[in-house]
């Protein structure tokens, strides 16, 4: 089980990426965009400064007397509140409203999203917060990371994308490397049992709930850590790229049945898988590692060599901001 955990890390991480590839169009039906003009060069910038901004703001607040139980009451709620949006979207592409019968009157109508959405959620903010065991925790980060990644894809085109992917390679390798403030953001992240790591034990019986902190399981040799952890951020941001070359890019010319704007996803999809397979290796030695600078330059390495070899341009698809 040890030399597998890798492997389930990759499932949640690829499971993610086709999650999202089906919830993109529901998703961009449902106007569930961050940017009101996806082509601007600067449409990332908001998302940038959040995620640049939030782990010093969480490190700030857990180092207060109280602050990280009222950090984790806090970001759960957060969760549970975005999780209701992205589901009731996904949801409704599924079960459309029904108009109810007389006497209650033609002119009302029943959504059973919002039912199901609601005992969704809410089901899940209750065993984060009583039993936040491994298994929930990457249930519900499977579920935000293909919430996130379709939103992120269907509100950047493939050039705003480009510089998203590009800004937080750098700045993953900055906090990972030389601050190492993300190494602690890890730390509290762990302590806290939140959906922010995806977690892959040794064991199904491994109890998180009991784990010891991240610290003292990195002090640990390599062979007796009971567990692998990859950030949320790590599966979400290559695959934006994946997503918005869906959505963005033309589907002609078309390659055995699969239009060219799948094909391109699917190369920085392969790309992003390559980083993965350097990334893990580098993990599986004991130190702390950014993945981004190895999962968005294999998405970002991929892409382009699918675009060349699809649309036989060198434009890239990345003149659509300019």
């Amino acid at each position: 089980m040890r030399s597998l955990r890798w492997i389930g890390l990759l499932a949640l991480y690829v499971g993610a990426q086709a999650v999202a590839l089906l919830l993109a169009e529901p998703f961009r039906s449902a106007g569930l965009v961050t940017s009101s003009n996806p082509q601007s060069v600067t449409a990332p910038l908001e998302i940038i400064v959040i995620i640049v901004l939030a782990p010093l703001l969480i490190l700030y607040i857990a180092r207060r007397q109280g602050g990280l139980a009222a950090l984790r009451h806090l970001i759960l709620f957060a969760i549970a509140a975005s999780l209701y949006i992205t589901l009731y979207a996904t949801f409704s592409a599924i079960y459309p409203a029904l108009l109810l019968p007389p006497p209650y009157g033609a002119e009302l109508a029943y959504s059973p999203a919002v039912t199901l959405a609601a005992i969704v959620s809410a089901g899940l903010y209750l065993l984060l917060l009583m039993e936040p065991q491994w298994y929930v925790v990457d249930l519900v980060g499977f579920l935000a990371a293909g919430s996130l990644i379709a939103i992120l894809g269907i509100s950047f085109a493939v050039l705003p994308a480009f510089i998203l992917l590009v800004a937080l390679l750098i700045y993953d390798a900055i906090a990972v490397y030389g601050t190492k403030h993300m190494v602690t953001l890890a730390e509290a992240v762990t302590d806290m049992k939140l959906p922010i790591l995806l977690v892959m034990p040794d064991s199904a019986g491994y109890d998180y709930t009991n784990a010891p902190s991240l610290q003292e399981q990195r002090a640990q040799p390599t062979e007796q850590r009971e567990a692998l952890f990859m950030g949320l951020g790590d599966v979400v941001i290559p695959g934006t790229l994946v997503v918005s070359a869906f959505i963005w890019l033309p589907t002609t010319p078309a390659v055995l049945g699969v239009g060219g704007n799948l094909w391109a996803g699917i190369g920085a999809l392969l790309g992003s898988l390559l980083g993965y397979a350097i990334l893990m290796r580098l993990v599986l030695r004991g130190n702390a590692q950014a993945g981004l600078p190895f999962l968005n330059g294999g998405a970002l390495a991929g892409y382009l060599l699918a675009y060349a070899l699809v649309f036989r341009s060198f434009t890239f698809g990345l003149t659509g901001g300019l």
